[in-house]
């Protein structure tokens, strides 16, 4: 019986044995799964109650990414396709950096800087088009005064060039000896009523002395009177201005000759000259405002009634024709003018043209957001009153930094915002004077044959295939922040005096240059360790750097 107890005892401790070693190496197998290769604790990802997911920080991660690399996202932490490096999170509601990047400012700091906003809305635009213009006379509204008969001028009315002209007003009285036989041929008829009893030859000889000239006014006083004249007065046709005069007072006439020319001024042309790039876009009947500069302040309106056939080929403009009333005579001959035409209107979004940034490629704008100012790429249309047409890139109600953007820009492009932006689609060319555009000066200001430089601690030493692992501080010249990777040494007797643990300094030199897809490639040109003095500054690590 005390034997059968004592193997009971020994079942019941093998069996507790088993246990604790079958959980012991399940809670290993889990912590050995929480731990990168290095035995650091890798940031898996992990979900909250909300489904947020998190890191060990508890801060809510929106993706990882490569710092060399900004512009491409992850969704799963882990080891970078372009670096011997580990990707970094980027937190969600980090004013440094939104969603599709930009930069924070406190609002007094906004205030300081004399930042104004303005809303993107709706406003009418049309295809409207500015062209100078001269004021002429109406062509259709000369009027030639000539004599159809021979004679002599005996009196004229008007005598200078200019006189206003009345309709119907006596301009000048001509002596023609041949207008009196007619007068006296007409003058028999009205006598003779048995000869002409049915009154046609009376009514011959009454259209004959209209045709030479007579007007019925005349012809009706010699028939009250009975006595013929060898006289007749010359009436103007309409009201206007004298702007030709052909004889003088006592000049002889012949049949035909033109005595003077009026021009009707109640209604006026404006031909502009439009240049030869916004032909096309004319036609009959658009609406034109025109303001002249001797007429400050005041603006008149008419529409196109005529398009000239012919381009003006020392210009090359195209002459428009614009029909404008002028009942006061304000509008004078010779007048330069201002013109705008305007065809159908239609509703666009705009924003004040002082907002938008233009690179030389692309166009940006900074867009106001509840946690910072972000830089957008914009596309658009036309100008009108300082507002600019805005065809993609913004919604209406947006606010776009208006005044002090170009410090806004500058801060974004020292946060590598705007080498991120639009990346997509654009061509290596393109992209390449991007990055001239946008990257800080102190880059640019680099010379090629200097070697960035850096200086670290040794994390892992392989002298074998010529590697070392460093965790180095941040490198200014390459924009590179504080992070541990592994670098190419080109001569690798240099890791022979190395171990980890070391603090060393650097220089770096471009193995492979910069593409579409990978950053430029880095090895270690040089790698020392450094003095005692200097190992003291870094003893407790790389400033910035993880544990």
């Amino acid at each position: 019986m005390k034997r059968l107890h004592i193997v009971i005892f020994v079942v019941l401790i093998a069996l507790f044995t088993g246990l604790g070693w079958f959980f012991g190496q399940k809670n290993s197998l889990t912590s050995m799964s929480d731990k990168g290769s290095d035995g650091m604790a890798s940031e898996m990802p992990m979900a909250d109650k909300n489904g947020v997911v998190q890191d060990g920080s508890g801060k809510p991660v929106k993706y990882w990414y490569d710092p060399m690399v900004p512009g491409q996202k992850f969704d799963k932490p882990g080891k970078s396709p372009f670096m011997d490096m580990m990707l970094e999170p980027k937190y969600a509601n980090e004013g440094s950096d939104g969603e599709e990047g930009g930069v924070a400012i406190s609002s007094q700091t906004a205030q300081n800087l004399g930042i104004r906003v303005e809303k993107v809305r709706m406003q009418n635009f049309g295809e409207a088009l500015s062209a100078v213009g001269r004021i002429e006379a109406d062509e259709r509204r000369f009027y030639a005064v000539q004599t159809r008969m021979p004679g002599f001028v005996e009196k004229l009315s008007v005598r200078a060039m200019g006189d206003p002209v009345s309709k119907g007003q006596k301009i000048a009285e001509i002596y023609a000896p041949e207008i009196l036989a007619a007068q006296q041929e007409y003058l028999t008829l009205i006598s003779l009523n048995q000869v002409d009893a049915d009154g046609t030859l009376k009514q011959a000889a009454h259209n004959r002395l209209k045709l030479l000239g007579m007007s019925e006014n005349e012809i009706n006083a010699i028939t009250k009177t009975g006595k013929a004249s060898p006289r007749f007065g010359v009436y103007a046709p309409a009201s206007g201005v004298l702007t030709e005069l052909g004889v003088r007072e006592g000049a002889q006439l012949m049949s035909g000759t033109s005595l003077m020319q009026i021009t009707d001024l109640s209604q006026v042309w404006l031909v502009a000259e439009v240049p030869e790039r916004d032909a096309g876009r004319l036609k009959l009947g658009l609406e034109a405002e025109v303001q002249l500069q001797s007429l400050v302040g005041e603006t008149f309106k008419g529409k196109v009634s005529y398009l000239y056939p012919m381009l003006n080929g020392d210009s090359r403009t195209l002459q428009v024709r614009i029909e404008l009333p002028n009942k006061q005579n304000r509008l004078k001959p010779g007048m330069y003018g201002n013109v705008t035409l305007t065809g159908q209107t239609y509703a666009a979004l705009s924003i004040a043209s002082e907002s938008i940034i233009a690179t030389g490629t692309r166009k940006i704008v900074i867009v106001k957001e509840a946690s910072g100012y972000r830089p957008a790429e914009i596309t658009t249309g036309q100008e009108l009153n300082n507002q600019t047409e805005i065809l993609s890139g913004l919604a209406e109600g947006e606010e776009v930094v208006a005044s002090g953007q170009f410090l806004l820009d500058s801060e974004a492009s020292l946060s590598g915002v705007l080498a991120r932006l639009s990346n997509k689609g654009m061509s290596q060319q393109d992209k390449t004077t991007e990055m001239t555009m946008d990257k800080p000066m102190m880059d640019m200001a680099m010379p090629a044959e200097k070697m960035p430089k850096g200086r670290g601690k040794v994390v892992d030493v392989d002298a074998k295939s010529g590697k070392v692992t460093l965790n180095h501080e941040p490198i200014k010249e390459l924009g590179w922040p504080s992070m541990t990777m592994g670098f190419d040494v080109k001569d690798n007797q240099q890791l022979g005096k190395l171990k980890a643990g070391d603090v060393v300094e650097f220089d770096l030199k471009a193995d492979a240059p910069e593409t579409a897809d990978r950053p430029a490639q880095y090895v270690i040109e040089r790698v020392e360790k450094t003095s005692s003095k200097q190992d003291g500054e870094i003893k407790n690590g790389v400033k910035g750097a993880k544990p």
